[in-house]
């Protein structure tokens, strides 16, 4: 890959609005996910036994399977659940003072729901794909590109912490911050799929007024 395509890459997010919010978005989400990752995978192996672990990756790899039950869904509905999730796992951040077994329960759960989550909302953000510039193929290694790219800045992350000691107590309350902002900046994408649907509705209802006048 030329190095000029990275310059293309940022170039394409900056002239959308949408596509902006939801690369940052994306990238925030992803980040603090695998920052707490590995600390959650440690507590996974201490606290839980096989049969749950294995029993989260099964649910995980539902993914595919689950996706034609939300065909028909409307995508804002899926950054609404998005929301009320990052709230659920923000507040059983607080569970790690209560219970460490039961906070890596929930968290995996947390984990293995946003996951199905971000693959359905995924394949419907495709159909908005046709109001951009950009062309599908340029989306999809914009998404891969993100993700990568948060992965890559939260094993980093952890790997500091880690190295500098920094109770968990400490990141949860670094991570909740971030999560806090991609929670507003889901609302954004929330209230931009909402109207953009809600116009597409009025302009397939006048369409069909219009051609049922025709018919008159």
């Amino acid at each position: 890959m030329k190095l000029k395509n990275y310059k293309f890459i940022l170039q394409e997010i900056n002239q959308s609005t949408f596509l902006y919010l939801q690369s940052l978005a994306l990238l925030l989400i992803t980040y603090i996910d695998w920052t707490l990752m590995p600390y959650v995978t440690k507590l996974e192996g201490t606290y839980l036994p096989v049969y749950m672990i294995s029993f989260f990756m099964l649910i995980g790899a539902l993914d595919g399977i689950v996706q034609p039950l939300f065909k028909h869904i409307r995508i804002y509905k899926i950054y609404l659940f998005s929301i009320v999730l990052d709230l659920i796992q923000i507040a059983s951040y607080f569970l790690y003072l209560v219970s460490i077994e039961l906070f890596t329960y929930v968290i995996l759960a947390i984990f293995t729901i946003q996951g199905i989550t971000f693959e359905v909302a995924r394949v419907h953000t495709v159909d908005f794909m046709k109001d951009e510039s950009i062309e599908l193929r340029e989306y999809l290694m914009i998404r891969s590109f993100i993700i990568s790219l948060a992965i890559i800045l939260g094993g980093v992350s952890a790997m500091l912490f880690d190295y500098l000691d920094v109770p968990l107590l400490y990141i949860l309350s670094y991570l909740t911050l971030l999560a806090l902002f991609g929670i507003y900046l889901q609302y954004k994408l929330y209230k931009i799929f909402k109207k953009r649907i809600f116009l597409s509705d009025i302009e397939l209802e006048q369409d069909k007024k219009e051609l049922f006048e025709k018919f008159r």
